[in-house]
């Protein structure tokens, strides 16, 4: 069983934990009880159950009053403070990766504090390179019957699709109120904008848009848009009635497809050139510091000896120097090669008194004149 993750992302009031909600209680009477997580900060209550809560780590009022901030940044702030955890969060839903199959996240309605944040960033590059993930971009479709608010509202979606390079689907949320058939026929049929647009225009009393700076770019925007929506999946649902959700559930499938397919194979890659870039950048560090060091012209002048220098027999990928990391060392216990009570010959706090007067019982036996029994054995070897 594959986990999926699906983040959902929207304007505020398009009804996203509303929609939240409606998909948890879905997923439960097919008997596919999701993992939720809670993302925003701000909301006073929450109408589903969340497995991972940011609520509970961190207090959006003590934030404000801590860092002097207003609504907006505490919300940053919280998911900066968050997202230093995150590696935590990932660990605690791999580790129910064999129970669950969907893991469904809400985010701050403030769209702009967690897609345009580093922490927004942070956290969906984290998920998708775990999991298989897919953007959920929540539309209230009511509010976008206006071919000038559609087309705002598909250029942020658009943004959203090439910050996050992941797929994307559209959901058309609260059609029991309003159709998504004028936003399907908009989104396939480029005439059909062009003339709703006009016709808006004319009901404005705005004739006079149609040519021109107006004019040029609504027909620049369009054709632009036509070629985005190739790569988004649209879904009606109603969270209301629950209506579309099952159509939502097949285009996540096929978007998790597309992952696997595509965008898997990109963000590899991505994640290789760093690699492959913080390497040579290392490589040019040491360079520079053996460089600096005078290493370099050491090994030139020791070329034609026999033995090499231990520069020389270091040589290599680093040229032998690797940071260390703390966590290696935690839990680890040294292994001995001789038998017995080895760990007399370990220097420790307890013992290094007893080894400074062993010291000091060696330099004044070597400092002592040797007698003629001793000098009589030395030269009995020399010979």
């Amino acid at each position: 069983m594959t986990m999926k993750t699906v983040i959902c992302i929207g304007m505020a009031g398009s009804g996203k934990t509303t929609f939240m909600q409606r998909l948890n209680s879905h997923l439960r009477s097919k008997e596919e009880v999701p993992y939720v997580i809670n993302l925003d900060p701000a909301v006073l209550n929450v109408p589903y159950g969340a497995n991972i809560d940011i609520r509970d780590s961190i207090k959006y009022k003590k934030v404000m009053e801590n860092y002097q901030l207003g609504p907006n940044g505490a919300i940053v702030t919280s998911l900066n403070l968050f997202s230093t955890k995150i590696d935590q969060v990932i660990k605690l839903v791999e580790n129910k990766r064999e129970k669950y199959e969907h893991v469904i996240i809400d985010t701050p309605g403030q769209i702009e504090c967690f897609v345009w944040s580093a922490s927004g960033s942070i956290i969906t590059e984290s998920f998708a390179s775990t999991f298989p993930t897919v953007i959920a971009y929540i539309v209230d479709t009511p509010r976008n019957t206006s071919p000038t608010t559609f087309m705002s509202n598909m250029l942020y979606a658009c943004s959203i699709l090439y910050k996050t390079k992941l797929p994307m689907i559209v959901v058309f949320n609260k059609t029991d109120v309003t159709k998504a058939d004028f936003a399907k026929e908009w989104m396939t049929d480029f005439e059909a904008f062009q003339t709703a647009v006009r016709d808006d225009q004319d009901i404005n009393g705005e004739n006079n848009m149609g040519s021109g700076y107006m004019g040029s770019l609504v027909n620049s925007m369009s054709l632009m848009l036509e070629e985005f929506y190739s790569q988004l999946d649209m879904v009606g649902v109603s969270s209301f009635t629950g209506e579309g959700f099952d159509d939502f559930l097949d285009a996540v499938d096929k978007k998790v497809d597309e992952y696997d397919q595509y965008y898997k194979a990109e963000r590899e890659r991505i994640i290789k050139d760093k690699e492959e870039k913080e390497k040579q950048r290392k490589e040019k560090s040491i360079n520079g510091l053996m460089k600096d060091l005078g290493i370099n012209d050491k090994k030139k002048a020791n070329e034609d000896d026999s033995a090499d220098v231990i520069s020389d027999l270091e040589e290599g990928e680093y040229d032998g120097l690797v940071e260390a990391d703390e966590d290696d060392y935690e839990g680890v216990e040294r292994e001995y090669t001789f038998a017995g009570d080895a760990r007399q010959g370990e220097i420790n706090s307890d013992n290094a008194p007893d080894l400074q007067q062993r010291y000091q019982e060696a330099f004044e036996k070597l400092g002592k004149p040797a007698s003629s029994d001793t000098a009589a054995n030395i030269a009995r070897h020399i010979r």
